[in-house]
């Protein structure tokens, strides 16, 4: 099984990919289900929706910037180091970005970053599942090649679909951590703990199949951000329980 075309359709010549319809959708589905979600912390819509208008831009232009940081040679003009029709974002700047972002709106707004950031992260969780199929439309993504029955064929090879196992771990993340933040989390910052291990956890190991990942030297920039990752969460969920303030909404 090969990839299928990345075009979804046209509009006056204009070629709509898969890869942005795919990420559009994500994030939308993201932003209706922490929306649901928000009264469980105390939050409203209105909260979400202030953090999403600024988080979601400046998270794509952070998934772009650190992504071609690392590629530096594949993008000679500003113009093609800014078009991201053809994939190149890295999840990494994007959540980098992102929860900077949210730390200033939620200053700005007086409410709780890390409150907010366990309300949103699990609904992360599911737009990367979403999202990492758009990986598959365009042929990237992948890992080396392989002899199980569930690869698929790039350039005539057939390697593993290394988008398919994020996009399945984050799916079910998306429900545990759903399931974890309504009924387990006891103080502030556990379920974006959580998030970071977990997600780290697979990341490091999947980094492991892939055939196109950005380095940093001699090893993967994503092992290294995973292993240093895991590590922060660690030390933030021990953290959250004894220092931090305990939910007082469900």
């Amino acid at each position: 099984m090969g990839h299928p075309d990345p075009i979804a359709f046209e509009i006056a010549g204009v070629e709509i990919r898969w890869y942005g319809i795919l990420i559009a959708s994500a994030m939308l589905l993201a932003v209706l289900i922490s929306c649901r979600r928000a009264p469980q912390h105390g939050l409203t819509d209105d909260d979400v929706l202030d953090v999403s208008l600024w988080m979601l831009p400046i998270g794509v232009i952070g998934a772009r910037v650190y992504y071609v940081i690392f590629n530096l040679n594949m993008y000679p003009t500003l113009r093609e180091a800014i078009n991201i029709r053809n994939g190149g974002l890295a999840i990494h700047g994007g959540l980098i970005f992102g929860i900077l972002t949210v730390y200033f709106v939620c200053r700005h707004k007086k409410i709780s970053t890390l409150n907010m950031l366990d309300l949103i992260i699990p609904s992360v969780a599911l737009a990367q599942s979403i999202g990492r199929w758009g990986n598959y439309f365009n042929g990237e993504a992948h890992g080396g090649p392989t002899d199980l029955p569930w690869g698929i064929l790039v350039d005539g090879v057939k390697v593993h679909p290394t988008f398919l196992y994020e996009s399945i771990w984050c799916l079910l993340l998306f429900f545990f951590l759903s399931w974890w933040d309504r009924n387990k989390r006891q103080a502030y910052g556990q379920t974006l703990a959580l998030y970071g291990i977990l997600y780290s956890i697979e990341r490091f190991f999947v980094e492991a199949l892939r055939t196109d990942s950005l380095m940093i030297g001699p090893f993967k920039q994503a092992q290294v951000v995973s292993v240093c990752a895991i590590i922060a969460s660690v030390v933030l969920f021990m953290y959250s329980k004894k220092y931090l303030p305990v939910k007082q909404h469900s």
